[in-house]
C-alpha cells in the first residue's frame, strides 16, 4: 500500500497512529484534537468497549475530522458489517476474528471503496504464512497479542516474532503498548509497519481515554 493512500494523513516519515476502542462523544472530540490518524469503534457485544449507537448520538458529525474511522467487528455476519459501515460512515473495517479470506473478499465485493483490516492474534506459535491467504482482499494487517479476550488483553508479544512475516500487506503494532514502549518502538525497524494501535494501556476505565498521557506517548514517537 502506497503511504500516500488518501486513507491516511500526509505525515509520510511517521508512524501511523490509530487509537482503539473509544466510545464517549467528549472523549472522542478530544483525542480527536491529537496528531492521530485512525479512531476505532468495537461493534463486538462482548467487549466491555461495546458501542451502542445511542453512546454516540452525533456521530455522523465526526465526518468534519481528518482521521479515519474504524469499525472492529469479530465473526460478524456480513450484512451486519455493511449497516455499520453506512450508518456510521466506517472508512475501514478491522477483523478481530475467525473471518476467513473469502468473507474478506465478499465485503470488498459489496462495498469496493472500504478498505480491510484483518487481526491476527500472534504467539510463538503464530504461522504467519497463513497471512499470505489474506493479501489480495486486505488492506492492512494488525498483529496482537494472543490472549483470552479478542484485543484489549494489555499484554505485549514478543516484537521479534515479527522478522518471520515477509508478506507484502503493510500492517499495525498492536498489543498491550503503553507509554513505556515508546522509545522501544520508535526503533523498531520492520519495512511493513506503518503504524501502532493504542487501547486498554491508555485508558482511565473502559472506552475512556488518557489524553494526556496519549499525547505524551505521540510526542515521543511522531
Amino acid at each position: 500500500m502506497n503511504l500516500n493512500h488518501p486513507n491516511f494523513s500526509d505525515r509520510k516519515q511517521d508512524l501511523k497512529i490509530k487509537i482503539c476502542g473509544m466510545r464517549d462523544a467528549q472523549n472522542i472530540e478530544q483525542v480527536s484534537q491529537l496528531r492521530i490518524d485512525m479512531m476505532g469503534f468495537i461493534f463486538y457485544e462482548k467487549s466491555s468497549r461495546f458501542v451502542h449507537k445511542e453512546d454516540v448520538p452525533d456521530f455522523k458529525n465526526l465526518e468534519h475530522l481528518s482521521l479515519k474511522k474504524v469499525g472492529v467487528f469479530v465473526n460478524a455476519k456480513t450484512h451486519e458489517v455493511l449497516e455499520k459501515v453506512g450508518e456510521f460512515q466506517l472508512d475501514f473495517i478491522q477483523l478481530h476474528g475467525d473471518e476467513s479470506p473469502e468473507y474478506c473478499a465478499d465485503l470488498k465485493n459489496v462495498w469496493p471503496s472500504i478498505k480491510i483490516i484483518k487481526a491476527f492474534s500472534v504467539n510463538e506459535d503464530f504461522d504467519f504464512e497463513k497471512t499470505k491467504e489474506y493479501e489480495e482482499a486486505c488492506d492492512l494487517f494488525l498483529f496482537d497479542t494472543k490472549g483470552k479476550n479478542r484485543g484489549g488483553n494489555g499484554v505485549v508479544f514478543d516484537w521479534e516474532l515479527l522478522k518471520k512475516y515477509d508478506g507484502e500487506t503493510p500492517f499495525l503494532l498492536s498489543g498491550g503498548i503503553g507509554l513505556e514502549h515508546s522509545e522501544a518502538i520508535s526503533k523498531l525497524n520492520f519495512p511493513k509497519m506503518i503504524g501502532v494501535d493504542l487501547n486498554s494501556k491508555f485508558e482511565l476505565e473502559p472506552a475512556l481515554k488518557d489524553v494526556e498521557k496519549l499525547k505524551e506517548f505521540i510526542s515521543k514517537i511522531k
